[in-house]
């Protein structure tokens, strides 16, 4: 947004310095981006006066003048028709840059007569378009500075420009006069009262206006008149001004005078040529599809279904909101134009512009929301400046439709600053502040203004009186201490888990993998979802069109992008949310860890192999440990269908308490994600593993027997289906105080065994606490060892 000092004092009464006030700006939540003093490229022009100008002996058209300047007599040539003795001119003296021209000037000789400068015209020195002839002053000192001499006389040409940033949610200051409203609650002046009163019509309105009823969402108000017997032309120099100096460029009085009230008043309007309008209609509507206008850029659009257009007889002349139609554009020839001022719904018109590419400043207010209410008065004032600079006669104002109610109030609460910001203001300056911005205060009750379409509550009460008191005043202040001691964790139980499991699965040399909570619906099917109530109404694309019921799905794809650009070797991991409903409870954390492809690259000893059941389980119950599970758990069969159903186990603490899973997974699984087999995996429940029953963050005493352990070995012939898990659940039975590990370490199959047998050989290791084992206590816990396996399995020792 950018305006100059003087257009901000056409709004604000103020004695305050520039940089007071670009200092507030910034202060009040509007960020000075950067200010042009567009005086200081014509620093080095001077006024100087011809004391005389006769012909060039060698050219018709030149003249040979000689000017007075702070040098003295200086002969310069100029070609300006104007170029004559006894007028007060602007001088370049050799050396000075001239923008106009992207030129340096110097001495230099014209058909053999040397000039030692030059007499700039307005477009040379960037003041405007004008070029005819060299500028003549009316008055001035001889080598007085020009800008100077502007300040005094013109101070618009060389007024700061000042640019700040405006946030999308205060559409207020996009307009000049928010800008001003601003500076005036901080207390850097007094708002200028400037509302016109309405211009009553002398004739009924020859064109009239409709809105499609599916269409007043989109445009809830339309407000128009005709102005006839209007003069279009140039603009005064004090309008072209302004929008020079913000970098635009005056076109036309009629279309200048819309511009001007997009920056002045935040309220963008538009002008139609009424002679050309087909039909003396005009409605409201949205588009089927298809229809096309030559917008005011000379360029052709074509509009998708719903936009808001603006139609005659003959077909569209707008597009509402974002941008006119060049066929009923005004011109110079113009005599009577229809005026529009209409209110179009942001979120349409954000839409519209942004499928059409259209930036115009009209569709960058109306997206953000402009003041509803001051329709009306923007019709007055635009209709009145008409009138004052163009002539003509206006007609009666007509009104389709109504203006959208914005009203809206919120209770104030002065402890509010204190308990928000840490801010102690008054209630009386509170009261003061939200009153010098426009809210209306009855009571408690502060009724916000049509144009703040950003406050939406109490909070937002609080935000407005901080930032005008600035929050600059805030104080940093230490809390008091509300207690001793060491405080209180502020991770929940679960939030811990979850670190411990992810620097668990990282030491074990896992990489964390961050997937997608959304997948596609073939991927969830797999893993027991893909139904309905987890599928998203508005999902980001195709693929991601379910909300993940397991972890896998995510580790398996990355898998397979990984294969597909060579890295066959994997170890991937990931900690956080799957879903099994739609509701809020149909949430759980799970971890869930992949291997795929082998222990390590391939060498000379053979000591790489391909990874397998066990060291997922190994992987599984380490970061089980690390969660506090108890050692002492259950492998049990029967997990869900993802898994492969002869090479995988439950974890579990009794039948119905399932901690996690491990295993291989399904071959059709692993061919339906594109994955090269075999892949193991496993999947655990943090908040199933049993919390301790000691909260506290003490440790217990290390046990450690200064005893020395006792192993034997076992080996016991039993059917070839037995597992051999059982085995070593019956051995750890025999006498749980004293048993301290069972352990596999051999199987064999065949020989002498025969049909249906293999033989599995345990290592049982016995640690005593109270005394050191005699043979006799040995030889009665190795009794009850085969007692209990033979019970269990049927085995026998094998001889």
């Amino acid at each position: 947004m950018k305006f100059t000092l003087s257009w901000l004092k056409d709004h604000l009464d103020t004695t305050a310095t520039l940089d007071e006030i670009l200092y507030a700006l910034t202060d009040l939540g509007l960020e000075v981006e950067g200010v042009e003093d567009r005086g200081a490229k014509l620093r080095d022009f001077t006024i100087g006066y011809v004391k005389s100008a006769e012909k060039h002996p060698d050219a018709d058209r030149l003249r040979v003048c000689q000017v007075e300047t702070d040098e003295g007599l200086k002969q310069i040539i100029c070609g300006a028709p104007n170029a004559r003795e006894g007028i007060v001119v602007v001088v370049a003296k050799p050396g000075v840059y001239v923008p106009g021209i992207d030129t340096t000037i110097g001495v230099g000789k014209i058909r053999g007569i040397e000039s030692f400068g030059m007499m700039a015209s307005e477009r040379e020195m960037e003041l405007s378009d004008e070029h005819d002839g060299i500028i003549e002053l009316p008055s001035g000192e001889v080598g007085q500075s020009f800008v100077d001499w502007l300040a005094e006389n013109d101070p618009a040409k060389v007024d700061p420009v000042i640019e700040v940033a405006i946030t999308p949610n205060r559409p207020d200051a996009l307009g000049v006069r928010g800008i001003a409203r601003d500076l005036a609650a901080r207390g850097l002046g007094t708002l200028i009262k400037r509302d016109v009163e309405a211009v009553e019509g002398t004739f009924p309105c020859p064109i009239s206006v409709t809105i499609d009823r599916d269409t007043l969402e989109q445009c809830p108000v339309f407000y128009g008149r005709v102005i006839r017997g209007v003069k279009n032309g140039p603009s005064p120099a004090w309008l072209q001004d302004c929008l020079r100096a913000i970098g635009l460029r005056p076109i036309s009085f009629l279309v200048d005078v819309t511009n001007f009230f997009t920056y002045d008043r935040n309220r963008p309007l538009h002008v139609f040529d009424a002679d050309k309008i087909a039909g003396n209609a005009l409605r409201v509507h949205r588009a089927k599809g298809g229809e096309t206008l030559m917008g005011l850029d000379e360029k052709e659009y074509t509009f998708d279904e719903g936009m808001t257009l603006i139609s005659d007889a003959g077909g569209v002349e707008s597009s509402g909101g974002v941008m006119g139609g060049l066929a009923s554009g005004c011109t110079d020839e113009t005599t009577n134009v229809f005026l529009e001022a209409a209110y179009f719904d942001p979120i349409r018109t954000a839409y519209t512009g942004r499928a059409l590419k259209i930036n115009s400043d009209a569709r960058y207010r109306f997206e953000r929301g402009i003041d509803p209410a001051w329709t009306p008065y923007g019709i007055a004032q635009a209709t009145r400046m008409i009138l004052d600079h163009a002539g003509g006669e206006a007609s009666e104002v007509i009104v389709a439709g109504k203006i959208p109610a914005t009203d809206r109030a919120y209770k104030l609460d002065a402890a509010r600053v204190q308990s928000l910001v840490g801010m102690d203001i008054p209630e009386s300056e509170q009261r003061q502040t939200l009153t010098a911005l426009g809210f209306v205060l009855e009571g408690n009750m502060a009724h916000v203004p049509s144009w703040r379409p950003d406050v939406q509550g109490e909070a937002d009460l609080v935000e407005e009186v901080a930032r005008v008191a600035s929050l600059t005043k805030l104080e940093g202040k230490p809390l008091p201490r509300v207690t001793d001691g060491v405080p209180k964790p502020i991770l929940s139980p679960m939030q811990r888990r979850e670190a411990i499991a992810r620097r668990t699965c990282a030491a074990l040399g896992y990489n964390e993998c961050v997937t997608y909570t959304f997948i596609d619906q073939a991927s969830a099917a797999l893993f027991g979802g893909g139904a309905d109530a987890t599928k998203l109404e508005n999902p980001i694309s195709s693929d991601m069109s379910h909300m993940r019921p397991a972890l896998l799905p995510g580790l398996l794809q990355a898998a397979a992008r990984n294969q597909a650009r060579g890295f066959s070797d994997l170890a991937l991991f990931e900690v956080g949310p799957a879903f099994h409903g739609g509701e809020p409870g149909d949430q759980h954390t799970l971890v869930s860890g992949l291997l795929v492809g082998r222990t390590g690259p391939k060498d000379v000893l053979g000591s790489s192999r391909a990874v397998d059941v066990f060291d997922v389980k190994a992987d599984a119950e380490a970061v089980l440990a690390a969660l506090g599970a108890p050692a002492k758990v259950q492998i049990l069969r029967g997990a869900s269908a993802w898994w492969h159903p002869g090479r995988h186990g439950k974890i579990c603490l009794g039948p119905k308490k399932v901690l996690g899973v491990f295993g291989e997974l399904h071959p059709r699984v692993l061919e339906a994600m594109d994955v090269k087999g075999p892949a193991m995996a496993f999947t655990l429940w943090p908040g199933e593993v049993p919390m301790p029953r000691k909260t506290g963050a003490t440790r217990p005493a290390l046990g450690i027997s200064d005893l020395q352990a006792v192993e034997r070995d076992f080996a016991f012939v039993v059917d070839a289906d037995v597992e051999a898990l059982t085995l070593v659940n019956a051995a750890m039975g025999a006498d749980k105080a004293l048993i301290e590990d069972v352990r596999v370490f051999d199987e064999f199959i065949g020989g002498s065994l025969g049909e249906g047998k293999k033989s599995l050989a345990l290592t049982v290791r016995m640690q005593p606490v109270e005394q050191t084992l005699k043979d006799k206590d040995i030889e009665v816990v190795s009794a009850k060892v085969v007692e209990n396996v033979s019970k269990a399995t049927g085995a026998v020792l094998r001889g």
